[in-house]
This record gives structure tokens, sequence and C-alpha cells, in this order.
């Protein structure tokens, strides 16, 4: 239900009323009480946002942007430009190429004497 701002024309007193649409226009003023009230043309209704906040439940889960992604990404044609200066072309990964990979070297199996009998 709408807020409806009404003002006296007689004493100049302005107030707001929680009506229904189809409830008839006041004319009595609560203040006077004379019969020279006018309902105002207001800035319309605010929202109203009723509850605790925002929940989990108002947001995409990750899986749904996860996979919302891949289908985007997929349907992305993958061309390569020829120019240059072509800001789809990437950068070569210069940190793979200036450190090798140190991994430890497998170690031998000791040796194990076997006695004969």
């Amino acid at each position: 239900m709408p807020t409806y701002e009404y003002r006296c024309k007689a004493c100049g007193h302005e107030f707001e009323e929680f009506q229904s649409i189809t409830a008839p226009v006041l004319k009595k003023c609560p203040s006077c009480a004379k019969l020279k009230l006018e309902r105002l043309i207001g800035v319309g209704s605010a929202v109203m946002f009723k509850g605790g906040g925002f929940y989990e439940t108002d947001y995409r889960s990750e899986s749904y942007k996860k996979a919302a992604k891949a289908d985007s990404d997929a349907a992305k044609p993958k061309t390569e430009s020829s120019d240059p200066g072509s800001k789809s072309e990437s950068k070569p990964d210069t940190k793979a190429e200036s450190k090798p990979d140190k991994k430890p070297a497998a170690k031998a199996e000791p040796k194990t004497k076997k006695k004969d009998a």
C-alpha cells in the first residue's frame, strides 16, 4: 500500500497517510478539523527491503560461475592475429625458460650382496 502526502490549505499542516489505492481521498484535517485537505503529488514509493540482509543463496555458486566461464571460453573462436602489436598474442613465459626444473635425481637402488649358498 502506498503512502500519500496531505496538506491542509487552512492551517498548513502536512502529514503522510498510509492507505490503500482504492481508499477515498481524505478531506478533513486532523489538526484543525476543517475540510480544506488536499492530497499532494508525491515522489512515489521507496523500495523497502525486508529481512536480515544478503544471504549465501542470493549469489551464484562457484560451480555455476566456473561452468559459465568454461562455456563462454569454448564459444569464443581462438584466432591469432598476424599483427605483432596485437593484444591477443600472449607473451612467452619467461619464468619457465629462465629456471630449469631442479628435480632431485632418482637415487640408484642400493646394491645388496647376495650370499651364494
